[in-house]
């Protein structure tokens, strides 16, 4: 079992920034793929980026350019940087780790408003 906490969201401006933590449980964390996922209201939980064990990283279109995710193994610790946020990156944003096939884990969220 892992156990994720994120924390790090908050109220802010367009064009500011944001960095979430996720800190998890698990021994082995370097061997987990890790997630941001973020669901607005009305809408699907989406991807917004991705790092394997391997710190292979991957991007939704909407965070490209943008968005920064990194992994410290020694701290059990996944981040999100967000750089210029707009309206539209309003969400409650959630931590997300797998082993090797989908995302089997997950944190309780963390609200990101961001005001124009």
């Amino acid at each position: 079992q892992v156990q994720l906490v994120e924390s790090g969201g908050g109220l802010v401006q367009a064009g500011s920034s944001l960095r979430l933590s996720c800190v998890a449980s698990a021994r082995t964390f370097s061997s987990l793929g890790m997630g941001w996922f973020r669901q607005a209201p009305g809408k699907q939980r989406e991807l917004v980026a991705g790092i394997s064990r391997g710190d292979t990283t991957n991007y939704a279109d909407s965070g490209k350019g943008r968005f920064t995710i990194s992994r410290d193994n020694a701290k059990n610790t996944v981040y999100l940087r967000m750089n210029s946020l707009k309206p539209e990156d309003t969400a409650v944003y959630y931590c997300a780790a797998r082993w090797l096939k989908g995302y089997e884990y997950w944190g309780q969220g963390t609200q990101v408003t961001v005001s124009s």
